[in-house]
């Protein structure tokens, strides 16, 4: 709350440019719904996340902030910043730690302006906060930190994200795609978009979606465009009881069919945690990153992660060549986690 207000502000977050990141995210919008330390949020993010967001009650109004990922665009964040100031937003919340994801909200002269610190900030945010990476080890923490007073007990408690799901959007989406929704409907999502060294090899898939189908189980394959080779790869070993979904869903599309699914076998990706915010159980495969960092925010998950000496190294490709963290990963240990999360 700003000093001598006598309500809580509208709050401006600045949205992260993943899809994971924005689903955790969805534990700020919560914590300060339930702290009423604000009276409205809005999220200023990718055209690609709005959909997601709009899946969000907690947030007022999603705001696009029209820049490639990774483009500085300072005009295009000048104009979106003066067009916020008539909104008046008492305070901001920047989430990434770039430089250029603090512009808009100075731009907008919203009077409080809190971030961690990051690339040079000063000036450009009110409050930098310095970030113990011992304290706040996971993603979602640090989100939710930066709504709570800088004086709050650390690490916060992170409430689990819940994505609103659109039945009358599954309807149709089962009719168009002539899906059979069976009660032990297995999701699978293959890829990771921030690179190889998170993704169980395809072959590994293909094997564990040929033994779930060959037992009676529906697989469904998920993914963007960039993941439908492997899909088409993992329907191929399969001779019936398989939907290569991947590049053929809308993002909100997805968040509607994965609640449907029983179980969801994933890398650690965007989608995983899209899976464990529609109520999902996800199976997590974990080799180059870290549960402790980006772990499922659900009860309803089995992570499984070796975490041999080289783990995690975070790195897009397996920096020693040997791809230990997931060929160790046997397809008889994912099959078993799957069956177990079924039969609960």
């Amino acid at each position: 709350m700003t000093a001598g207000s006598q309500s809580p502000p509208d709050v401006l977050v600045v949205g992260p440019s993943w899809v994971g990141d924005m689903v955790m995210a969805q534990g700020l919008f919560i914590s300060l719904e339930r702290e009423r330390r604000t009276r409205a949020i809005d999220v200023l993010a990718p055209a690609w996340s709005l959909p997601l967001i709009r899946r969000m009650p907690q947030v007022r109004e999603a705001i696009e902030l029209p820049v490639k990922h990774g483009e500085f665009a300072l005009s295009a964040r000048w104009r979106v910043g003066r067009a916020l100031r008539k909104r008046r937003y008492g305070r901001a919340i920047v989430l990434p730690r770039s430089f250029k994801a603090a512009l808009a909200p100075f731009f907008a002269g919203i009077p409080e302006r809190v971030g961690w610190r990051g690339e040079m900030r000063y000036g450009l945010l009110t409050e930098l906060r310095t970030l113990d990476k011992s304290v706040l080890t996971g993603t979602a923490q640090r989100f939710v930190a930066l709504g709570l007073p800088c004086d709050a007990p650390q690490p916060p408690a992170v409430p689990e994200p819940h994505l609103v799901v659109d039945a009358a959007n599954q309807r149709h989406l089962i009719e168009e795609f002539g899906l059979a929704p069976v009660p032990a409907i297995v999701g699978m999502m293959p890829g990771a978009e921030y690179g190889p060294a998170k993704c169980w090899p395809i072959e590994r898939y293909a094997e564990l979606a040929a033994r779930l189908t060959h037992g009676g189980r529906q697989v469904w394959i998920f993914g963007s465009s960039r993941d439908e080779p492997a899909g088409a790869a993992i329907a191929a070993a399969c001779r019936t009881g398989v939907a290569n979904l991947c590049g053929r869903t809308r993002l909100e599309d997805v968040v509607d069919l994965l609640a449907l699914a029983s179980v969801a076998v994933t890398n650690d990706s965007g989608l995983m945690h899209v899976a464990a915010a529609v109520g999902t159980h996800v199976v997590a495969l974990y080799g180059s990153s870290s549960p402790q960092y980006t772990p499922p925010l659900t009860r309803r998950a089995t992570v499984l992660y070796r975490g041999i000496y080289c783990s995690p190294c975070f790195e897009r490709e397996c920096p020693l060549g040997h791809f230990r963290c997931m060929l160790e990963m046997q397809v008889e240990d994912v099959l078993a986690a799957v069956e177990k999360a079924v039969a609960a």
